[in-house]
């Protein structure tokens, strides 16, 4: 059995963070480790409060089933602080999780809620610019993360070409640019970059409004993918593949946004 880890935060409304990760890594065949970075007080109308677990415990969980179960991939989710931001990156190199060892390690550099929430603050999104993307075999942004990290606003498929190359020379092997947040584009083109070859993912776009845990989903079944050996193109591919069926089988829940669906990997009954 592969193994898939995320260390995130947990969403009490069920529809992001680690909870959908789980979610998405069981549908995939994996099974799912979890290194909690955070509690968050949230539901379809927004984040409400949150308690930041201490550093030295979210890196003891990674050690922990790393030294024991072992991890074939890991992703990241919120990460809270540049101080977990850095206990990770310090328990990660320890477990032989990165792009320069044997994990693959995806960054899903999660700097906002949704509903436009900070999860973090400069010193937070300097520690992750700093010392999470030279580990990352894939970097997993949205448009607004992009924003964030490049201050570049893109909004147009030229655009996000070069959004990925800025990026990608920040240090990551691969840079995944998720294109849903470009409204004005019929389709819904992800863009994947190693450096020289740009691979655009083709997808439908779904008049949907619920789309919560979007993200997420995909940066976890590009971890479960890899957790099952396939290449970064490949598992790509599976990914974009997945969250576009997710999409499609999103449900209505609660008053606002509501989430994306794995059960169409489940049988009917």
């Amino acid at each position: 059995m592969k193994t898939a880890l995320t260390i995130a935060g947990s969403d009490s409304g069920g529809a992001a963070g680690l909870q959908a990760d789980l979610r998405t890594f069981l549908t995939c065949g994996v099974h799912g480790l979890v290194a909690v970075t955070a509690v968050t007080v949230q539901n379809t109308l927004g984040v409400h409060d949150r308690a930041d677990l201490p550093p030295h415990i979210v890196a003891g969980q990674i050690e922990a089933v790393a030294a024991d179960m072992g991890v074939n991939a890991a992703k990241t989710g919120m990460l809270a602080s540049a101080e977990i931001i850095r206990a990770v990156a310090e328990a990660c190199d320890k477990a032989g999780i990165g792009r320069d060892f044997k994990t693959p390690f995806v960054v899903d550099p999660v700097a906002a809620s949704m509903h436009g929430t900070p999860l973090f603050d400069a010193d937070g999104l300097a520690a992750l610019r700093d010392e999470l993307l030279p580990r990352a075999t894939v970097l997993t942004p949205n448009l607004d993360e992009v924003r964030l990290l490049t201050g570049m606003e893109v909004t147009t498929r030229d655009q996000m070409h070069q959004a990925a190359f800025v990026l990608q020379r920040l240090g990551p092997r691969y840079v995944l640019v998720k294109g849903g947040h470009l409204k004005a584009d019929p389709e819904c083109m992800d863009l994947l970059f190693d450096g020289s070859t740009f691979v655009e993912l083709e997808g439908p776009r779904f008049d949907t409004p619920h789309t919560h845990g979007a993200g997420d989903t995909m940066a976890s079944a590009l971890t479960a993918g890899l957790s099952r050996g396939m290449p970064v193109v490949e598992a790509a591919r599976f990914a974009k593949a997945f969250v576009s069926k997710a999409v499609e089988n999103s449900y209505p829940m609660g008053e606002k946004v509501g989430p994306v669906s794995a059960f169409w990997r489940l049988a009917p009954e």
